[in-house]
């Protein structure tokens, strides 16, 4: 598998930050953006050695950066000895090659990062199908940065297309038929899901949804009694679970349903890939939004969510805010009554009123009826 780590018993990946201000781009956005970047190195296991932020109009075409400022991050990085740049944008192919070249170490970009970490936590056999299928999306466009050999024709034995044909447009034939395969067993699970779906709908679906490491395991566990571990690092969660509980004094049987989480700059094709598994959101009777309050940055990962929410179609009228973490708040940061409901999930402050609320906004339970003679 291919992680941050180069080998689990060696020590672990050094990077080297780096971030673009753009115009209307305030500098503190830049700088909050490359400390949730740098979270995500440390969740891929690796460590920040230092970063670098350059202000321009425009991307470079050629280095993304200025070309005097890729010689000053060289120059950082083998000062600070690193052996990995980071940077917080989408590179092309061109421009990865190109840095790689010039900085002397391998080059990720936010994307390919999120993916390794993915590549990581993946364990189901859905989720590890989601995560090829996306990192395929993702490297096909960049498959001509591996090639230095262009001009080579592949032929003969066992190569389609015989001579004329270049080994890259054999390499993106290959990759596309996978991404076909792959997408075509992705949606046999998702018809599977959405039948299962169907034969619990007498029994109304709960999901959680929000920002990564919202706390979001940690108040399903809390909600559903289920002593599943809830991990304080990005992406603990990519596989949707799914826990029956009973509200009201056992009145009021709910499914709750615990989800991967939204990050800033989420690759598209891994919001594709993870189609069924955020199906449960969509297709929820109610949405539960947790959102981190004691984050200093609450409003722009809330906004993050929404529009994540929004994209997948998600309607306003289904969700519930659920403002998380205020055990780590004094009185004036609390939110204001009404606002969405308040509570801890790590201490239990607040859940009755949350289960109280989820049961309002479900009504009441449908009364079981039996035919008789069956």
């Amino acid at each position: 598998m291919d992680t941050l780590n180069r080998n689990p018993d060696t020590s672990r990946r050094r990077a080297f930050l780096v971030g673009v201000a753009f115009p209307g781009q305030p500098a503190w956005e830049v700088e909050d953006h490359l400390v949730e970047l740098a979270a995500l190195v440390d969740t891929a296991g690796g460590d920040v050695l230092g970063q670098a932020i350059q202000a321009r109009r425009a991307p470079d075409p050629r280095l993304f950066i200025g070309g005097g400022k890729a010689e000053a991050v060289a120059a950082a990085i083998a000062g600070l000895g690193a052996d990995l740049a980071v940077f917080d944008d989408d590179l092309t192919g061109s421009q990865a090659k190109n840095l790689g070249d010039l900085l002397k170490v391998e080059v990720l970009d936010r994307s390919g990062l999120i993916l390794r970490i993915f590549e990581q936590r993946a364990r189901s056999n859905e989720a590890r199908k989601q995560v090829e299928l996306a990192r395929l999306r993702y490297e096909l466009p960049r498959l001509a940065r591996r090639w230095g050999h262009l001009s080579r024709q592949a032929g003969g034995i066992g190569v389609r297309g015989g001579e004329g044909e270049t080994q890259l447009e054999a390499d993106r034939r290959m990759l596309r038929r996978r991404i076909a395969q792959l997408d075509r067993e992705l949606r046999r699970i998702e018809k599977m899901r959405q039948v299962q779906r169907r034969g619990r709908s007498e029994i109304p679906v709960v999901a959680l949804a929000g920002y990564t490491n919202a706390g979001k395991s940690t108040l399903f566990n809390r909600l559903t009694a289920d002593a599943a571990p809830a991990e304080d690092r990005l992406f603990a969660t990519l596989d949707a679970r799914l826990r029956r509980a009973d509200l009201a004094d056992g009145q009021r049987p709910v499914v709750f349903a615990d989800t991967v989480g939204f990050i800033r700059k989420l690759p598209h094709d891994l919001v594709a890939s993870f189609r069924s598994t955020l199906g449960e959101v969509v297709a929820a009777d109610l949405v539960l939004h947790v959102v981190d309050r004691s984050h200093p940055r609450w409003e722009d990962q809330k906004a993050v969510a929404e529009a994540v929410m929004g994209e997948l179609g998600v309607d306003p009228d289904d969700i519930l805010l659920v403002w998380n973490k205020i055990d780590r708040l004094d009185a004036s940061g609390l939110p204001a009554p009404g606002d969405g409901l308040a509570v801890s999930a790590a201490t239990g402050e607040g859940l009755d009123r949350l289960r109280a609320a989820i049961v309002a906004r479900l009504g009441p339970a449908r009364p079981r009826v039996k035919v008789a003679g069956a």
